[in-house]
């Protein structure tokens, strides 16, 4: 008899814009998918092939999210854990278990284990890994379509020296996360608060 296994990952903790984004996966082991791997070590466009194929082998899938305003509200770490819960919640499938990446999991009702570096160790784990990834990475290039001054698309909302030069001349979007420091940094020096 076989079990359900779900692989769980989140990108985009540590970006200044934009959703949390977690994925939950469950395999179907008639179906391997071969090349499966932590979403970092791949390139973008074998990110997009693998995302594809996931989508379409996998017995079922689920994205979940939080939202800029959710992580100004909760913290990063608690609103993690809720994208990741609406991930494994909108799976069509109740998984049996849950296997995580990382070192602890949300507090839900899913019999469920954290598992270190478990993206690049666990085939469930780094299906999930690149579907959130390719998700994060899709919706940065919707958000560089909208406002391609910021350069989005080069720095995924991540604090890279550009990111931080572009948010210091334009000032934060409404897809900013307003609780974290260069935010907060960008917005007292507009304001008049702390000179440059």
């Amino acid at each position: 008899m076989m079990r359900l296994v779900a692989g769980v990952d989140e990108v985009g903790r540590g970006p200044l814009v934009g959703d949390v984004v977690t994925a939950a996966v469950i395999l179907d082991p008639a179906r391997p998918i071969k090349g499966l791997a932590d979403s970092k070590k791949l390139s973008a466009k074998r990110r997009e092939q693998l995302a594809d194929i996931i989508k379409e082998h996998a017995l079922c899938w689920a994205i979940g999210r939080a939202t800029p305003l959710e992580i100004d509200k909760l913290n990063i770490l608690h609103a993690t854990m809720l994208a990741m819960t609406r991930a494994v919640d909108a799976l069509t499938m109740c998984p049996e278990h849950v296997m995580v990446d990382g070192n602890r999991c949300p507090s839900w009702q899913y019999s469920s284990e954290a598992v270190v570096k478990g993206d690049s160790l666990i085939a469930e784990i780094s299906a999930a890994s690149i579907l959130a990834k390719v998700a994060r990475d899709t919706d940065m290039q919707a958000l560089d379509a909208a406002f391609p001054d910021y350069g989005f698309a080069q720095h995924k909302g991540y604090p890279t020296a550009l990111h931080l030069a572009k948010l210091a001349e334009l000032g934060p979007l409404s897809s900013y996360r307003m609780s974290f420091r260069p935010v907060q940094h960008s917005l007292a020096l507009r304001n008049g608060q702390i000179a440059g």
